[in-house]
């Protein structure tokens, strides 16, 4: 695989750009928190977070945090005019009631048909899949951040998830260090990849057909 590949922040800036002008969306524990420092300028979306509290911004300057306003990641956040706190129940009932524009979470694997595994790797560890099952299902549009890759190069787009699913044909989206995949009737469709990279590289660290339709642009991001 080529050595060129996207940053956590430059994937979370690109999935940025795709989120409308008042969108409630919530953004999952990890490297999709990074989205909220993105937020494209004349676009005001209101994230939602799992602990309680919608409409919150960036992370804080390192010293100025107010551990009081934490997200359900436990990462410090900002609040923006307007933003309120409410029980944990309330917030659930905010995903399970379809409130939630766009959900985007990390990734284990995805699969051509939506599949997403993203809470535990084959029988190891405690269970935990937090809020994510409930997430994948109540939200109207489910977006996936992930490297494309595993840390052993095993591909993480799959043609059917070998791990534990979390949701089934969910997933919409995919935005990888590489690429950007729709999965559009059972298929993983390339929209944008790196220039750098040819179509025949990028198939061979992907674990089911990418298919086109017309042009497949270049995925460009700026440094970060």
């Amino acid at each position: 695989m080529s050595e060129l590949k996207l940053s956590n922040a430059q994937i979370a800036w690109r999935a940025a750009q795709d989120i409308e002008d008042g969108a409630y969306v919530n953004l999952g524990i990890g490297f999709p928190e990074m989205v909220a420092q993105y937020t494209v300028d004349g676009r005001t979306p209101v994230f939602h977070t799992e602990n309680g509290l919608l409409g919150f911004g960036p992370a804080p300057e390192p010293g100025s945090e107010d551990w009081d306003l934490i997200n359900a990641g436990k990462k410090a956040v900002t609040l923006k005019p307007g933003a309120s706190f409410f029980h944990h129940a309330d917030s659930f009932g905010m995903v399970r009631g379809g409130h939630l524009d766009v959900a985007i979470l990390g990734a284990l694997q995805v699969a051509q048909n939506g599949d997403l595994a993203n809470w535990r790797v084959g029988n190891k560890g405690v269970p935990a899949v937090g809020g994510a099952m409930d997430l994948v299902h109540g939200a109207k549009r489910v977006a996936v951040l992930t490297d494309h890759v595993t840390k052993k190069g095993d591909p993480k787009l799959v043609d059917a998830c070998t791990f534990p699913l979390t949701g089934v044909g969910c997933v919409t989206r995919v935005y990888t260090s590489l690429a950007v995949v729709d999965i559009v009737d059972g298929h993983f469709v390339l929209r944008e990849k790196l220039a750098g990279m040819s179509m025949d590289d990028l198939q061979a660290v992907t674990g089911a057909p990418l298919h086109t339709e017309g042009d497949v642009a270049d995925l460009v991001v700026p440094e970060l």
